[in-house]
């Protein structure tokens, strides 16, 4: 007769995990089923990166080794007047954007997803025009046409 309580030879048990204060670690909030949560940070990297994307490849010899960076404030001192959106460094082939700035001080006409995204790849395109010397409208003409 078999005594309850006991277990077969290929149960294996689980890790648990516990926090300093005696508790298990918490499950993502998703689930495995469901995709991650979006938020504006990961939304401002995605944006940052197809816009950059789209520059590379429309201007491959003028963006041959240019690194695109996201930063949250610029550091120092600023320069004129207002906030910087963006730096640029042509010497170190660098162009980095600045998210707080972009996200929080761009008046927008309309507060919605499409709105926000649009700001985000002008300031890249801004950017990059400041970096190679040509006008914004210039690196993407077939881009804005409806």
């Amino acid at each position: 007769m078999a005594r309850r309580g006991t277990r077969s030879s290929t149960y294996v048990r689980r890790a648990v995990r516990h926090d300093r204060h005696g508790r298990s670690e918490r499950s993502a909030a998703t689930g495995p089923h469901l995709p991650p949560l979006k938020n504006r940070i990961d939304s401002f990297d995605m944006t940052v990166a197809a816009a950059a994307d789209f520059l590379r490849a429309t201007w491959p010899d003028e963006l041959a080794n240019v690194r695109f960076e996201v930063g949250n404030m610029p550091m120092g001192e600023q320069e004129g007047e207002g906030v910087a959106r963006w730096w640029t460094s042509s010497a170190e082939r660098r162009v980095v954007l600045y998210r707080l700035p972009i996200q929080r001080l761009s008046k927008l006409h309309r507060d919605d997803e499409l709105h926000q995204r649009m700001m985000i790849e002008s300031c890249v395109f801004r950017a990059t025009a400041e970096l190679i010397g040509k006008d914004p409208w210039d690196l993407g003409p077939d881009r804005f046409n409806f």
